[in-house]
Protein backbone atom coordinates (compact mmCIF):
# COMPACT_ATOMS: atom_id res chain seq x y z
CA UNK A 1 0.00 0.00 0.00
CA UNK A 2 1.23 3.56 -1.29
CA UNK A 3 -0.50 6.54 1.01
CA UNK A 4 0.89 9.62 -0.92
CA UNK A 5 2.58 12.03 1.73
CA UNK A 6 0.80 15.35 2.13
CA UNK A 7 1.47 18.00 4.39
CA UNK A 8 -1.44 18.07 5.87
CA UNK A 9 -0.71 14.53 7.54
CA UNK A 10 1.20 16.60 9.89
CA UNK A 11 -1.99 18.87 11.06
CA UNK A 12 -4.13 16.00 10.96
CA UNK A 13 -2.18 14.06 13.83
CA UNK A 14 -1.51 17.29 15.83
CA UNK A 15 -5.82 17.58 15.84
CA UNK A 16 -6.36 13.80 16.39
CA UNK A 17 -3.74 13.57 18.87
CA UNK A 18 -3.23 16.54 20.95
CA UNK A 19 -6.07 18.59 19.85
CA UNK A 20 -6.54 20.02 23.59
CA UNK A 21 -2.57 21.12 23.47
CA UNK A 22 -1.46 24.00 23.52
CA UNK A 23 0.18 24.22 20.39
CA UNK A 24 1.09 27.26 19.32
CA UNK A 25 1.57 30.66 21.50
CA UNK A 26 1.61 33.78 19.19
CA UNK A 27 3.92 36.45 19.38
CA UNK A 28 1.80 39.05 22.05
CA UNK A 29 3.60 42.11 20.42
CA UNK A 30 2.74 42.49 17.16
CA UNK A 31 0.38 45.10 14.98
CA UNK A 32 -1.81 42.41 14.25
CA UNK A 33 -3.92 41.13 17.12
CA UNK A 34 -2.40 38.59 18.45
CA UNK A 35 -3.82 35.26 18.41
CA UNK A 36 -2.94 34.12 21.95
CA UNK A 37 -2.52 30.17 22.55
CA UNK A 38 -4.03 27.99 20.09
CA UNK A 39 -4.58 24.30 21.00
CA UNK A 40 -3.49 22.11 18.08
CA UNK A 41 -7.70 21.59 17.76
CA UNK A 42 -8.37 25.47 17.32
CA UNK A 43 -5.16 25.58 14.62
CA UNK A 44 -6.67 22.99 12.65
CA UNK A 45 -10.19 25.01 12.63
CA UNK A 46 -8.27 27.93 11.55
CA UNK A 47 -6.10 26.61 8.49
CA UNK A 48 -9.77 25.09 7.16
CA UNK A 49 -11.47 28.08 7.43
CA UNK A 50 -8.59 29.66 5.70
CA UNK A 51 -8.69 26.94 2.74
CA UNK A 52 -12.42 27.36 2.70
CA UNK A 53 -11.60 30.77 2.37
CA UNK A 54 -9.68 30.13 -0.79
CA UNK A 55 -12.47 27.80 -2.46
CA UNK A 56 -14.89 30.82 -2.41
CA UNK A 57 -12.43 32.78 -3.85
CA UNK A 58 -12.05 30.26 -6.37
CA UNK A 59 -8.13 29.65 -5.45
CA UNK A 60 -7.73 26.14 -7.15
CA UNK A 61 -5.19 23.42 -6.06
CA UNK A 62 -1.81 24.10 -7.59
CA UNK A 63 -2.34 27.86 -7.36
CA UNK A 64 -0.04 30.47 -5.44
CA UNK A 65 -0.78 31.91 -2.22
CA UNK A 66 2.34 34.86 -1.23
CA UNK A 67 2.74 35.74 2.31
CA UNK A 68 5.18 38.58 3.50
CA UNK A 69 5.61 38.26 7.39
CA UNK A 70 7.22 38.12 10.17
CA UNK A 71 6.79 35.21 12.38
CA UNK A 72 3.22 35.00 13.65
CA UNK A 73 0.60 32.32 14.04
CA UNK A 74 -1.26 33.01 11.00
CA UNK A 75 1.95 32.99 8.50
CA UNK A 76 2.25 29.60 10.93
CA UNK A 77 -1.73 28.72 9.88
CA UNK A 78 -0.96 29.21 5.92
CA UNK A 79 1.43 26.36 5.79
CA UNK A 80 -1.66 24.14 6.44
CA UNK A 81 -4.46 26.07 5.37
CA UNK A 82 -2.58 26.90 1.67
CA UNK A 83 -0.09 24.35 1.18
CA UNK A 84 -1.82 21.68 3.51
CA UNK A 85 -4.75 22.05 0.86
CA UNK A 86 -3.02 21.59 -2.36
CA UNK A 87 -2.20 25.27 -3.14
CA UNK A 88 0.89 26.89 -2.69
CA UNK A 89 2.46 29.32 0.01
CA UNK A 90 4.91 31.28 -1.23
CA UNK A 91 6.47 32.54 1.77
CA UNK A 92 8.43 36.26 1.01
CA UNK A 93 11.62 37.28 2.73
CA UNK A 94 9.73 40.45 4.89
CA UNK A 95 13.24 42.09 4.74
CA UNK A 96 13.06 42.64 0.78
CA UNK A 97 12.32 45.92 -0.72
CA UNK A 98 8.78 46.56 -2.55
CA UNK A 99 10.51 45.73 -5.71
CA UNK A 100 11.90 42.75 -4.95
CA UNK A 101 8.64 41.60 -3.24
CA UNK A 102 6.86 42.29 -6.18
CA UNK A 103 9.25 40.46 -8.76
CA UNK A 104 8.76 37.39 -6.41
CA UNK A 105 4.74 37.52 -6.28
CA UNK A 106 4.63 38.65 -10.26
CA UNK A 107 7.08 35.61 -11.25
CA UNK A 108 5.16 33.44 -9.08
CA UNK A 109 1.86 34.17 -10.49
CA UNK A 110 0.68 34.74 -6.55
CA UNK A 111 -3.10 35.19 -7.21
CA UNK A 112 -3.77 36.04 -3.27
CA UNK A 113 -1.33 38.20 -1.65
CA UNK A 114 -1.31 38.63 2.18
CA UNK A 115 0.79 40.95 3.89
CA UNK A 116 2.01 42.02 7.67
CA UNK A 117 0.19 45.10 9.24
CA UNK A 118 3.99 46.63 9.71
CA UNK A 119 4.63 46.28 6.18
CA UNK A 120 1.33 47.24 4.38
CA UNK A 121 2.14 51.07 3.78
CA UNK A 122 5.83 50.47 2.78
CA UNK A 123 4.17 47.24 0.16
CA UNK A 124 1.43 49.49 -0.16
CA UNK A 125 2.68 49.33 -4.21
CA UNK A 126 2.67 45.41 -4.57
CA UNK A 127 -0.58 44.13 -5.49
CA UNK A 128 -2.41 40.93 -6.55
CA UNK A 129 -5.50 39.76 -7.32
CA UNK A 130 -6.21 39.70 -4.31
CA UNK A 131 -5.05 41.31 -1.22
CA UNK A 132 -5.30 41.34 2.20
CA UNK A 133 -3.76 42.43 5.13
CA UNK A 134 -3.13 39.72 8.07
CA UNK A 135 -5.41 40.37 11.01
CA UNK A 136 -8.23 41.65 9.43
CA UNK A 137 -9.27 37.90 9.98
CA UNK A 138 -13.41 38.08 8.81
CA UNK A 139 -11.63 39.35 5.40
CA UNK A 140 -9.44 35.64 5.08
CA UNK A 141 -11.52 33.27 7.05
CA UNK A 142 -14.48 31.37 6.16
CA UNK A 143 -17.10 31.50 8.90
CA UNK A 144 -16.64 28.89 11.85
CA UNK A 145 -17.38 25.35 11.06
CA UNK A 146 -16.66 25.93 7.12
CA UNK A 147 -15.06 22.87 5.70
CA UNK A 148 -12.67 23.59 2.62
CA UNK A 149 -13.17 21.12 -0.29
CA UNK A 150 -11.24 17.96 -0.48
CA UNK A 151 -8.35 17.64 -2.12
CA UNK A 152 -6.49 14.36 -3.39
CA UNK A 153 -2.85 14.35 -2.22
CA UNK A 154 -0.40 14.36 -4.44
CA UNK A 155 3.25 13.90 -3.09
CA UNK A 156 5.24 14.85 -6.15
CA UNK A 157 3.09 18.32 -6.41
CA UNK A 158 4.68 21.43 -5.07
CA UNK A 159 3.87 22.87 -1.90
CA UNK A 160 6.11 25.86 -1.30
CA UNK A 161 8.12 27.65 -3.48
CA UNK A 162 10.81 29.59 -1.63
CA UNK A 163 12.88 32.26 -3.66
CA UNK A 164 16.57 32.48 -2.66
CA UNK A 165 19.39 34.85 -4.07
CA UNK A 166 22.16 32.59 -5.59
CA UNK A 167 24.32 33.28 -8.90
CA UNK A 168 22.06 35.77 -10.79
CA UNK A 169 20.93 39.01 -10.01
CA UNK A 170 17.05 37.41 -9.89
CA UNK A 171 16.11 35.50 -6.75
CA UNK A 172 14.93 31.63 -7.83
CA UNK A 173 11.73 30.19 -6.90
CA UNK A 174 12.65 26.58 -5.22
CA UNK A 175 9.90 24.33 -5.94
CA UNK A 176 9.68 22.19 -2.67
CA UNK A 177 6.94 19.05 -2.84
CA UNK A 178 4.71 17.60 -0.11
CA UNK A 179 7.30 14.85 -0.75
CA UNK A 180 10.12 17.51 -0.46
CA UNK A 181 8.60 18.60 3.13
CA UNK A 182 7.85 15.45 4.37
CA UNK A 183 11.03 13.21 4.39
CA UNK A 184 13.09 16.60 5.43
CA UNK A 185 10.27 16.63 8.24
CA UNK A 186 10.90 13.60 9.81
CA UNK A 187 14.46 12.88 9.26
CA UNK A 188 14.95 16.17 10.69
CA UNK A 189 12.80 15.50 13.97
CA UNK A 190 14.86 12.03 14.01
CA UNK A 191 18.40 13.31 14.00
CA UNK A 192 17.07 16.43 16.44
CA UNK A 193 15.77 13.73 18.79
CA UNK A 194 12.41 15.55 19.20
CA UNK A 195 9.42 14.48 20.84
CA UNK A 196 6.16 15.43 22.72
CA UNK A 197 7.94 17.07 25.59
CA UNK A 198 9.75 19.55 23.62
CA UNK A 199 9.09 23.06 23.82
CA UNK A 200 10.12 25.12 20.44
CA UNK A 201 10.74 28.73 20.17
CA UNK A 202 10.54 29.73 16.52
CA UNK A 203 13.68 32.18 16.30
CA UNK A 204 14.42 31.00 13.16
CA UNK A 205 12.13 33.18 10.21
CA UNK A 206 9.17 30.87 9.00
CA UNK A 207 10.08 31.96 5.33
CA UNK A 208 12.96 30.93 5.21
CA UNK A 209 13.26 27.40 3.71
CA UNK A 210 10.05 26.89 5.65
CA UNK A 211 11.69 27.68 8.96
CA UNK A 212 13.98 24.57 8.24
CA UNK A 213 10.51 22.25 8.05
CA UNK A 214 10.37 22.98 11.52
CA UNK A 215 6.99 23.79 11.66
CA UNK A 216 5.64 20.64 10.31
CA UNK A 217 8.21 17.98 12.44
CA UNK A 218 6.93 20.06 15.78
CA UNK A 219 3.16 20.19 14.61
CA UNK A 220 3.08 16.40 13.89
CA UNK A 221 4.54 15.30 17.20
CA UNK A 222 2.66 17.72 19.34
CA UNK A 223 5.28 20.19 20.23
CA UNK A 224 4.35 23.51 21.82
CA UNK A 225 5.58 26.20 19.52
CA UNK A 226 6.07 29.61 20.67
CA UNK A 227 6.15 32.17 18.04
CA UNK A 228 8.94 34.99 18.58
CA UNK A 229 8.37 38.00 16.37
CA UNK A 230 11.70 39.35 16.27
CA UNK A 231 15.01 38.62 17.46
CA UNK A 232 16.25 39.80 20.78
CA UNK A 233 19.09 38.21 22.95
CA UNK A 234 17.22 39.13 25.90
CA UNK A 235 13.92 37.99 24.85
CA UNK A 236 15.02 34.57 24.17
CA UNK A 237 16.05 33.93 27.48
CA UNK A 238 13.05 35.22 28.84
CA UNK A 239 10.76 33.15 26.14
CA UNK A 240 13.16 29.98 27.18
CA UNK A 241 12.33 30.49 30.97
CA UNK A 242 8.42 31.23 30.55
CA UNK A 243 7.94 28.56 28.27
CA UNK A 244 10.54 25.88 28.95
CA UNK A 245 11.80 26.45 25.52
CA UNK A 246 13.87 22.92 24.84
CA UNK A 247 15.06 23.56 21.40
CA UNK A 248 15.20 26.19 18.98
CA UNK A 249 16.96 26.71 15.23
CA UNK A 250 19.36 29.88 14.50
CA UNK A 251 21.76 31.71 12.72
CA UNK A 252 25.03 31.60 14.46
CA UNK A 253 23.88 35.57 14.82
CA UNK A 254 21.63 34.32 17.26
CA UNK A 255 23.84 32.69 19.51
CA UNK A 256 25.77 35.66 19.37
CA UNK A 257 22.67 37.94 20.50
CA UNK A 258 21.92 35.67 23.07
CA UNK A 259 25.69 35.21 24.37
CA UNK A 260 25.67 38.82 24.60
CA UNK A 261 22.60 39.30 26.54
CA UNK A 262 23.36 35.91 29.17
CA UNK A 263 26.27 38.50 30.15
CA UNK A 264 23.99 41.05 31.91
CA UNK A 265 21.43 38.12 32.83
CA UNK A 266 20.38 38.03 36.33
CA UNK A 267 20.64 34.53 38.12
CA UNK A 268 21.12 31.10 36.18
CA UNK A 269 20.83 31.39 32.32
CA UNK A 270 17.39 29.70 31.97
CA UNK A 271 17.79 26.06 29.56
CA UNK A 272 20.82 24.78 30.96
CA UNK A 273 21.11 21.02 30.42
CA UNK A 274 17.94 21.21 28.37
CA UNK A 275 18.02 23.53 25.57
CA UNK A 276 19.62 22.29 22.49
CA UNK A 277 20.51 24.72 19.58
CA UNK A 278 20.20 23.61 15.92
CA UNK A 279 22.74 25.89 14.09
CA UNK A 280 23.19 26.57 10.45
CA UNK A 281 24.05 29.29 7.89
CA UNK A 282 27.85 29.31 8.22
CA UNK A 283 29.39 27.73 10.52
CA UNK A 284 30.50 30.01 13.82
CA UNK A 285 33.62 30.22 14.81
CA UNK A 286 34.80 27.02 17.30
CA UNK A 287 34.95 29.59 20.30
CA UNK A 288 31.06 30.63 20.17
CA UNK A 289 30.21 26.78 20.08
CA UNK A 290 32.72 26.46 23.36
CA UNK A 291 31.10 29.82 25.14
CA UNK A 292 27.16 28.29 23.73
CA UNK A 293 28.08 25.04 25.35
CA UNK A 294 30.38 26.54 28.78
CA UNK A 295 28.61 29.39 29.36
CA UNK A 296 24.84 28.99 28.39
CA UNK A 297 24.88 24.84 28.71
CA UNK A 298 23.03 24.35 25.89
CA UNK A 299 23.69 21.50 23.86
CA UNK A 300 25.40 23.00 20.02
CA UNK A 301 24.09 20.83 16.91
CA UNK A 302 25.41 21.83 13.47
CA UNK A 303 23.18 21.34 10.23
CA UNK A 304 24.51 21.98 6.22
CA UNK A 305 22.05 22.28 3.69
CA UNK A 306 20.02 24.65 1.02
CA UNK A 307 16.59 26.43 0.25
CA UNK A 308 17.08 23.56 -2.32
CA UNK A 309 17.38 20.44 0.00
CA UNK A 310 14.28 21.21 2.05
CA UNK A 311 17.06 22.28 3.77
CA UNK A 312 18.60 19.42 6.01
CA UNK A 313 21.88 17.33 4.11
CA UNK A 314 24.01 17.14 7.39
CA UNK A 315 24.12 16.68 10.83
CA UNK A 316 26.49 16.83 13.54
CA UNK A 317 25.96 16.06 16.90
CA UNK A 318 27.94 15.59 19.99
CA UNK A 319 28.45 11.51 19.96
CA UNK A 320 29.14 9.20 22.92
CA UNK A 321 33.28 9.25 21.34
CA UNK A 322 33.37 12.59 21.70
CA UNK A 323 32.26 12.82 25.49
CA UNK A 324 35.68 12.78 26.98
CA UNK A 325 37.26 15.36 24.66
CA UNK A 326 38.17 18.74 26.08
CA UNK A 327 35.57 21.59 25.24
CA UNK A 328 37.91 23.39 22.48
CA UNK A 329 38.93 19.76 20.64
CA UNK A 330 34.83 18.37 20.71
CA UNK A 331 33.91 21.97 19.33
CA UNK A 332 36.29 21.53 16.48
CA UNK A 333 35.03 18.35 15.65
CA UNK A 334 30.97 20.13 15.47
CA UNK A 335 32.03 23.42 13.53
CA UNK A 336 31.94 20.88 10.54
CA UNK A 337 29.08 20.88 8.74
CA UNK A 338 28.48 16.81 9.39
CA UNK A 339 27.62 13.36 8.55
CA UNK A 340 25.03 12.47 6.19
CA UNK A 341 21.60 12.55 7.66
CA UNK A 342 19.21 9.80 6.66
CA UNK A 343 18.53 9.24 2.95
CA UNK A 344 21.28 11.70 1.90
CA UNK A 345 24.12 10.74 -0.81
CA UNK A 346 27.38 12.96 -0.22
CA UNK A 347 29.95 13.25 -3.40
CA UNK A 348 32.20 15.90 -4.43
CA UNK A 349 32.94 16.21 -8.03
CA UNK A 350 36.56 15.53 -9.60
CA UNK A 351 36.90 17.07 -12.37
CA UNK A 352 36.25 20.63 -14.09
CA UNK A 353 36.51 24.24 -13.09
CA UNK A 354 34.16 23.13 -10.19
CA UNK A 355 36.35 20.58 -9.37
CA UNK A 356 35.68 19.37 -5.16
CA UNK A 357 32.18 20.82 -5.21
CA UNK A 358 29.43 18.76 -3.27
CA UNK A 359 26.73 17.24 -4.91
CA UNK A 360 24.16 15.83 -3.19
CA UNK A 361 21.17 12.85 -3.77
CA UNK A 362 18.23 12.66 -1.62
CA UNK A 363 14.41 12.47 -1.54
CA UNK A 364 14.53 16.06 -0.03
CA UNK A 365 15.91 17.95 -3.31
CA UNK A 366 13.56 20.39 -4.84
CA UNK A 367 11.62 19.45 -8.08
CA UNK A 368 13.10 22.24 -10.35
CA UNK A 369 13.42 26.15 -10.01
CA UNK A 370 9.67 28.18 -10.79
CA UNK A 371 9.48 29.01 -14.45
CA UNK A 372 13.24 28.18 -15.25
CA UNK A 373 13.82 25.29 -17.06
CA UNK A 374 17.89 25.84 -17.76
CA UNK A 375 18.93 27.06 -14.10
CA UNK A 376 17.04 23.56 -13.18
CA UNK A 377 18.40 21.38 -15.49
CA UNK A 378 22.11 23.15 -14.69
CA UNK A 379 21.39 22.72 -10.84
CA UNK A 380 20.27 19.11 -11.25
CA UNK A 381 23.16 17.61 -14.08
CA UNK A 382 23.92 14.47 -13.88
CA UNK A 383 21.17 13.36 -11.28
CA UNK A 384 22.57 15.12 -8.77
CA UNK A 385 22.22 18.37 -7.13
CA UNK A 386 25.00 20.99 -7.22
CA UNK A 387 25.37 23.07 -3.80
CA UNK A 388 27.64 25.79 -5.45
CA UNK A 389 29.69 24.78 -1.94
CA UNK A 390 33.34 23.44 -2.13
CA UNK A 391 33.97 21.12 0.71
CA UNK A 392 35.72 17.50 1.18
CA UNK A 393 34.06 14.66 2.87
CA UNK A 394 36.60 12.92 5.07
CA UNK A 395 37.42 9.45 6.23
CA UNK A 396 34.59 9.41 8.61
CA UNK A 397 31.83 10.43 6.58
CA UNK A 398 31.81 14.13 7.65
CA UNK A 399 31.37 17.06 5.65
CA UNK A 400 33.64 20.04 6.06
CA UNK A 401 32.74 23.08 3.75
CA UNK A 402 35.68 24.99 2.81
CA UNK A 403 34.50 27.40 0.10
CA UNK A 404 31.69 28.97 -2.23
CA UNK A 405 32.06 27.80 -5.57
CA UNK A 406 28.90 30.24 -6.39
CA UNK A 407 29.28 33.83 -5.97
CA UNK A 408 26.77 33.46 -2.99
CA UNK A 409 27.35 35.40 0.83
CA UNK A 410 25.57 33.94 3.80
CA UNK A 411 25.12 37.01 6.13
CA UNK A 412 23.42 36.11 9.66
CA UNK A 413 21.66 32.86 7.68
CA UNK A 414 20.45 35.02 5.12
CA UNK A 415 21.41 34.44 0.87
CA UNK A 416 23.49 37.41 -0.83
CA UNK A 417 23.70 37.33 -4.13
CA UNK A 418 27.23 39.15 -5.13
CA UNK A 419 26.54 39.68 -8.66
CA UNK A 420 23.43 41.64 -7.59
CA UNK A 421 24.97 43.73 -4.86
CA UNK A 422 27.63 44.65 -7.75
CA UNK A 423 24.76 45.27 -9.95
CA UNK A 424 23.49 47.91 -7.88
CA UNK A 425 27.02 49.80 -7.11
CA UNK A 426 28.05 49.71 -10.90
CA UNK A 427 24.38 51.91 -11.09
CA UNK A 428 26.34 54.60 -9.68
CA UNK A 429 28.04 56.89 -11.88
CA UNK A 430 31.23 56.89 -10.03
CA UNK A 431 32.00 53.10 -10.32
CA UNK A 432 33.79 51.67 -12.92
CA UNK A 433 35.08 48.58 -11.19
CA UNK A 434 33.48 46.44 -8.54
CA UNK A 435 33.78 43.08 -6.70
CA UNK A 436 31.95 41.93 -4.22
CA UNK A 437 33.26 39.05 -1.69
CA UNK A 438 31.94 37.70 1.80
CA UNK A 439 34.97 38.44 4.55
CA UNK A 440 34.75 36.77 7.95
CA UNK A 441 32.43 38.26 10.94
CA UNK A 442 32.60 37.31 14.25
CA UNK A 443 28.81 38.19 14.13
CA UNK A 444 26.98 37.43 10.95
CA UNK A 445 29.82 34.51 9.88
CA UNK A 446 30.17 36.53 7.06
CA UNK A 447 29.60 40.37 5.99
CA UNK A 448 29.63 41.86 2.46
CA UNK A 449 32.67 43.97 1.32
CA UNK A 450 32.88 45.40 -2.21
CA UNK A 451 36.25 46.16 -3.87
CA UNK A 452 35.62 49.43 -5.95
CA UNK A 453 37.61 51.22 -8.94
CA UNK A 454 36.64 54.74 -9.39
CA UNK A 455 36.15 55.99 -12.52
CA UNK A 456 38.79 58.28 -13.87
CA UNK A 457 37.81 61.65 -11.84
CA UNK A 458 35.13 60.55 -10.48
CA UNK A 459 34.86 60.87 -6.32
CA UNK A 460 32.88 58.79 -3.78
CA UNK A 461 32.53 57.82 -0.56
CA UNK A 462 32.31 54.81 2.04
CA UNK A 463 29.39 55.74 3.52
CA UNK A 464 28.32 57.54 -0.24
CA UNK A 465 28.33 54.50 -1.42
CA UNK A 466 26.65 51.84 0.96
CA UNK A 467 23.54 54.14 1.57
CA UNK A 468 23.20 54.11 -2.32
CA UNK A 469 23.12 50.30 -1.96
CA UNK A 470 20.97 50.51 1.34
CA UNK A 471 18.62 52.84 -0.75
CA UNK A 472 18.10 50.32 -3.67
CA UNK A 473 18.68 46.56 -2.13
CA UNK A 474 17.39 44.96 0.83
CA UNK A 475 19.30 46.62 3.68
CA UNK A 476 21.35 43.29 4.75
CA UNK A 477 22.18 43.16 1.19
CA UNK A 478 23.89 46.14 1.20
CA UNK A 479 27.75 45.88 2.06
CA UNK A 480 29.32 46.95 5.59
CA UNK A 481 32.76 47.83 4.36
CA UNK A 482 33.75 49.47 0.96
CA UNK A 483 37.40 48.80 0.15
CA UNK A 484 38.94 51.71 -3.05
CA UNK A 485 41.22 50.06 -5.04
CA UNK A 486 43.40 51.31 -8.30
CA UNK A 487 42.38 48.07 -10.29
CA UNK A 488 41.50 44.78 -9.95
CA UNK A 489 42.89 41.32 -11.00
CA UNK A 490 41.89 39.37 -13.57
CA UNK A 491 42.85 36.78 -15.86
CA UNK A 492 43.95 36.81 -19.10
CA UNK A 493 40.22 36.79 -20.65
CA UNK A 494 39.58 38.94 -18.01
CA UNK A 495 37.42 37.49 -15.41
CA UNK A 496 37.56 37.74 -11.87
CA UNK A 497 39.05 35.44 -9.65
CA UNK A 498 37.11 36.21 -6.34
CA UNK A 499 38.48 33.53 -4.75
CA UNK A 500 41.97 35.37 -5.16
CA UNK A 501 40.24 38.28 -3.88
CA UNK A 502 39.09 36.95 -1.07
CA UNK A 503 41.94 34.99 0.18
CA UNK A 504 43.89 37.54 2.48
CA UNK A 505 40.80 38.06 4.32
CA UNK A 506 40.97 34.49 5.02
CA UNK A 507 44.08 34.26 6.16
CA UNK A 508 44.55 32.01 9.01
CA UNK A 509 40.74 29.82 8.63
CA UNK A 510 41.19 26.71 7.24
CA UNK A 511 38.13 26.84 4.89
CA UNK A 512 36.85 30.22 3.01
CA UNK A 513 33.47 30.42 4.73
CA UNK A 514 32.84 30.91 8.48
Amino acid sequence: MIVPFSIADFIDRAVAVYGDRVGVIDEPDQPAPSLGNLTYRELGDLARRQAAWLDDLGIRPGERVAVVSHNSARLLTSFFGVAGTGRVLVPVNFRLRPDEVSYIVQHSGARVLLVDPELDEALASVTAEHRYVLGDDAHFLAPEGAEPKPWEPDENATACINYTSGTTARPKGVQITHRNIWVNALTFGLHAGVTDRDVYLHTLPMFHANGWGMPFTMTGLGVPQVVLRKVDGTEILRRVEEHGVTVMCAAPAVAAAVLEAAADWEGEIPGRDRVRIIMAGAPPPTKTVVRVQEELGWEFIQIYGLTETSPLLTVNRTRAEWDDLAPEERAGKLVRAGAPALGVRLTTSTSGPNAGEVLARSNVVLEGYWEQPEESARALEGGWFHTGDGGVIGTDGYLTIQDRKKDVIITGGENVSSIEVEDVLFSHPAVAEVAVIGVPSEKWGETIKALVVLGEDQEASETELIAWCKERAAGYKAPTSIEFRDELARTATGKLQKFKLRAPYWEGYDRQVN
